[in-house]
């Protein structure tokens, strides 16, 4: 699905009216996914034995009180309880343990239903599946490479451009290792990071921000590391300011533009704030870009993909995105079981056409935060190469 071709055919003043009437947007407080993490900060806040005591009525219900197969359910849902409580001490990820175990819970519960000894040779897959989607895929980071070639440039020799988005930072793990060595292996000409600094649940967390400063210390490239903030709940601005603010390797751009050349010829880079409303942040970006010369090939860096039909709209070439994560759980043939965008599924990842405007929107790099289950699903995380021409 990372490569289908999706034009938006509804008028775009129609559609920024549509979207106005909305009380609910991605990334702000109230929306369904917010909800879903104060739901999950409930069991979190759970005292351990009242939790373990819920567990075995779960297991004793979907056993229908046969007390052989409720003890050995238990013995499941215990054993995804330790498999969680395990990853922050093997430094793989820092998620609370409880939400998530209760959710597998009610993910396993239904396949006690079935007769033995099917019930169990589910719940031994449930297990594998645990260990595959929250101990090696997140950790599993892949490049893709994309190509795009433009009327405006026709370049001899292809610019390289490294996307990065959403590293969601709780520590440094053996992922960020990863992505340092990748970086520097991949020799990009140009890095564009598209926010998400630090994880939900680490934004204040000054153990979190040292890391991700020494990570972010380390990005180099002959024409500059360009970042802009992401949602303002990961990315508050004091926040990226004291992360990015002194570190002169980076270019935060706020509601700005910067120049890069090559073989001759300007690409505009036009870093936009992100409030995740595109009627608010359409207008804006009109005036960021000031109805300066269409002809120079133009890319857009703005962390929600939503801001597509405006952008295409503005002449904007490429747009490079992220904030889905690609949803992180990807059912075969499905794709994200739930995409954090206005568009739905339409936006949730890959490269997409918006009119002539092509859109990337990347799978990230970092975990959801919050009681968010710290796991990805045939969704692994990953950074993308350019080449322009």
């Amino acid at each position: 699905m990372d490569d289908q071709s999706n034009v938006l055919t509804t008028p775009r003043e129609q559609l920024a009216a549509e979207l106005a009437q909305y009380t609910k947007f991605p990334g702000n407080a109230g929306n369904n996914f917010d909800y879903f993490l104060r739901s999950a900060a409930f069991f979190d806040r759970m005292p351990t034995p009242l939790f373990t005591l819920a567990l075995a009525l779960l297991a004793g219900l979907a056993a229908r009180l046969d007390w052989l197969q409720a003890v050995l359910l238990f013995l499941f849902f215990a054993g995804d309880w330790l498999l969680l409580a395990l990853l922050p001490r093997r430094a793989k990820s820092f998620g609370p343990a409880k939400p998530p175990t209760f959710m597998l819970a009610l993910c396993r519960a239904p396949f006690a239903l079935l007769p033995p000894p099917w019930w169990l040779l589910v719940q031994c897959v449930g297990t594998a599946l645990v260990i595959y989607s929250f101990w090696r895929e997140p950790h599993h980071l892949t490049v893709t490479r994309q190509k795009l070639v433009s009327d405006k440039l026709g370049f001899t020799r292809p610019l390289r451009i490294l996307h990065l988005g959403d590293i969601h930072v709780e520590r440094l793990t053996r992922r960020e290792r990863e992505l340092l060595r990748l970086t520097q292996d991949l020799a990009p000409d140009v890095i564009l990071f598209s926010g998400d600094f630090l994880n939900l649940s680490y934004t204040r967390d000054a153990l979190a921000q040292e890391h991700t400063r020494a990570l972010l210390a380390e990005w180099r490239a002959p024409q500059g590391v360009h970042v802009v903030s992401g949602t303002p709940a990961v990315d508050p601005y004091e926040v990226v300011e004291k992360l990015v603010g002194d570190l002169g390797n980076l270019n935060w751009l706020r509601d700005e533009t910067a120049l890069i050349e090559h073989e001759g010829k300007q690409i505009e880079i036009v870093g936009l704030n992100c409030t995740h409303r595109p009627f608010v942040d359409g207008p804006r970006l009109t005036r960021v870009l000031n109805g300066r010369d269409a002809e120079r090939f133009r890319i857009l860096l703005y962390h929600s993909p939503d801001l597509a039909p405006e952008a295409a709209a503005a002449g904007i070439d490429l747009q490079l995105s992220g904030h889905t994560h690609g949803g992180q759980v990807r059912l075969p043939f499905y794709g994200a079981l739930y995409a954090a965008s206005l568009y739905g599924k339409r936006f949730e990842s890959g490269r997409r056409q918006v009119g002539d405007m092509t859109l990337y929107v990347t799978r990230g790099i970092g975990l959801e935060g919050g009681g968010a289950p710290r796991l990805r699903f045939n969704c692994s995380p990953e950074i993308i190469l350019w080449e322009i021409a």
